[in-house]
């Protein structure tokens, strides 16, 4: 990619950088722990991994952490994985989560919102009695620290309480969204057993309800390790026999009270998205992720108690806890509950609007579908209050920058960031002070050592290399559930350079400091030796109005041959003539390079994606290498399974 520094699409005024909560920790860090006062954002990303103890002090006594107990030093061992973070301390994610109410008791801590677009709130005062409520009627039910409370729940406020009261109990949370069938759900919950179940009878999705009682029953069926199921009545319907009513959980008037556990303590569980076996069952602490999210959302997303958060989200994403965490920071949170575009495809942005969104976030497949549909965000709605727009689950095409900044507005503050549910944070992304230019994210997070690798261990600058990260993070995983010699989790992100975390994704460190994420490094395509993302193959085909989606994959042949063809998946009304096919390769000789022209383009009926919205690139090709179908994809990991079908009768008749 060129080095050349372009002009870059924003750039944040003075006045801007002056009032950033980040800039204001820097000014602070540097009086009271050594930090550079001059050099900006580059000088303080560098002391934050140079000095990473110091860095992550700093961290808890700006937000204020409150230690019920004193830790005894910040890394008690710094060893990838292992590494030990503030050990002695103790302390409870919910208690901060709540802080808010003390001061602000009847502002609104949640805005929940359904497909009708009419917020309702849900004040602090009024979260924190349910959360009490709700912590004490657990403990009545016999559930201890690191017991699992489990939920089969859409983006509701009931979601935020059930999360939230199980934190104050010590308990650990994992969820699910109410879309996923029963064997996706017990895929993930019966490797973690959980205690208590919390379930919705159903939801609503694209004007139309969806009755889940049915399956509500498969999971008590197989869930031998239930003591209590809990009914949460959103079309209506009662409570099934031995089903405990949220309601009367919900009712009384009691303060919480907060378990205080080490720092390292479960807080939850989240999962890979399985799409070759069993998701992996990924354990975050309660510690590492306040401290982390603390620094992610207060200073790299210049949050606080004036501002409003939506992201779109499903309870079954990464996404849903970190907006949850945007209650440490004092701010408002929306829950939107329902089709992303419903009952129009610019639906997000009507919600943005009626909320008063301040941070709106989304995914870039969004914003790319709005631009194909001629939405008009800013004619047809008022966004004034929104400071940013953020984009996840893949790189925003330049394309999507230049789309938000003419169809919103010139001085949108756009932040493209990359992370994983691995640590529920972003390695790259948002730095309210930086400049945003087309298409990079706009820098590496504080007090993550990131870095562009290549196959030697070298670092690159300017080139695509793998995505590492050489010192640990707080919120990494502290185990997987079940993997009890630590095997997965070692093999998961440690196997190819010992003691460094690699995540799996090419990236781009440019000289200037900013990111470039190119896609999976176990999908690369690697014609006659040049390695490329799939991600800059979707990014240049997609632009064109004919293609809806698309998906491409390099299989490497018996004869020591690569067969690389492309799918795609066309737009109403358009056709695979030979036209649209001369221009699809043209434009990938062109934009990007002649050795990665596919050597086929087959449309296809969809493309398949996990049950969070990833093409499935690796699933796709093992079944056209002859992998069966069984082998290949673990079912419930997948939105559609009946599209792979097409995948596999291609390699059965393909010669």
């Amino acid at each position: 990619m060129s080095t050349v520094n372009p002009q870059p699409l924003w750039q944040p005024t003075a006045e801007r950088i002056a009032e950033a909560r980040i800039t204001r920790f820097q000014a602070w860090a540097a009086e009271h722990h050594g930090a550079p006062a001059d050099g900006g954002y580059a000088a303080l990303h560098r002391w934050s991994v140079e000095e990473l103890e110091t860095f992550w002090k700093a961290v808890t006594e700006w937000f204020d952490v409150r230690f019920t107990t004193p830790y005894e030093r910040v890394l008690g061992d710094r060893s990838m994985p292992g590494a030990q973070w503030f050990p002695g301390a103790t302390l409870n994610y919910a208690e901060h989560a709540l802080r808010a109410a003390g001061s602000r008791a009847d502002e609104p801590a949640l805005l929940h919102v359904d497909e009708t677009h009419d917020p309702r709130p849900v004040t602090w005062a009024d979260l924190r009695r349910q959360v009490g409520s709700l912590a004490a009627e657990l403990r009545a039910l016999g559930v201890r620290p690191c017991d699992r409370v489990s939920g089969y729940l859409p983006n509701i406020p009931e979601a935020v309480v059930a999360l939230l009261a199980t934190a104050a109990v010590g308990g650990v949370w994992t969820s699910c969204a109410p879309d996923f069938g029963a064997r996706s759900v017990l895929d993930r919950f019966q490797q973690v057993e959980p205690v208590v179940l919390f379930t919705v009878d159903g939801y609503r999705y694209g004007g139309k309800e969806h009755d889940r009682r049915g399956i509500v029953a498969e999971l008590r069926r197989e869930l031998p390790t239930l003591r209590a199921v809990v009914h949460i009545p959103l079309l209506g319907t009662d409570a099934p026999d031995g089903a405990l009513e949220w309601s009367a959980l919900t009712a009384a008037d009691t303060a919480p009270v907060f378990e205080q556990v080490p720092f390292d303590h479960p807080l939850w569980v989240l999962y890979s998205s399985g799409t070759t076996g069993l998701p992996k069952a990924i354990v975050q602490s309660q510690g590492g992720i306040l401290v982390e999210h603390l620094k992610q959302l207060g200073l790299h997303c210049d949050l606080g108690p004036e501002d409003r958060f939506f992201w779109y989200t499903s309870t079954g994403w990464m996404m849903w806890n970190f907006l949850v965490s945007g209650l440490l920071t004092g701010t408002t949170v929306v829950l939107y509950d329902g089709s992303p575009g419903h009952p129009d495809t610019g639906a997000q942005w009507r919600i943005a609007e009626r909320t008063g969104a301040t941070l709106y976030g989304t995914s870039a497949a969004y914003v790319m579908a709005c631009r194909k549909a001629g939405v008009h965000p800013s004619r047809d709605h008022d966004l004034s209050a929104v400071k940013c727009v953020a984009t996840t689950g893949s790189p925003l095409p330049p394309d999507g920058f230049r789309w938000l900044h003419d169809e919103v507005r010139h001085d949108l503050w756009i932040a493209s960031v990359s992370g994983g549910t691995d640590v529920c944070s972003c390695f790259a992304g948002a730095v309210p002070t930086l400049p945003v230019h087309v298409g990079e994210l706009q820098a590496p997070c504080l007090g993550t050592d990131l870095q562009s690798w290549d196959p030697s261990g070298k670092p690159l600058t300017d080139e695509v290399g793998e995505l590492v990260v050489t010192n640990p993070m707080p919120s990494m995983p502290i185990h997987f559930w079940n993997d009890p010699d630590g095997s997965r989790y070692h093999d998961s992100y440690f196997d190819t350079y010992p003691g460094v975390w690699r995540h799996g994704d090419w990236i781009t460190l440019t000289s200037r400091g900013s990111v470039v994420i190119h896609g999976r490094s176990d999908s690369t395509l690697n014609r006659q030796g040049v390695r490329m993302g799939s991600a800059d193959i979707y990014e240049a085909v997609e632009r064109l109005p004919e293609i809806k989606e698309s998906l491409v994959v390099g299989i490497e042949q018996p004869d020591g041959g690569y067969w690389m063809p492309l799918f795609v998946h066309l737009a109403p009304g358009a056709t695979l003539d030979d036209d649209l096919t001369d221009r699809i390769r043209k434009t990938i000789r062109t934009q990007l390079s002649p050795r990665h022209v596919p050597d086929e383009i087959i449309e296809v009926p969809g493309i398949p994606h996990t049950l969070t919205g990833k093409r499935i690139e690796v699933p796709v090709k093992r079944l056209l290498q002859g992998t069966p179908l069984e082998k290949a994809v673990n079912p419930g990991s997948i939105d559609n399974l009946d599209l792979l079908a097409h995948y596999q009768e291609l390699a059965r008749t393909r010669p």
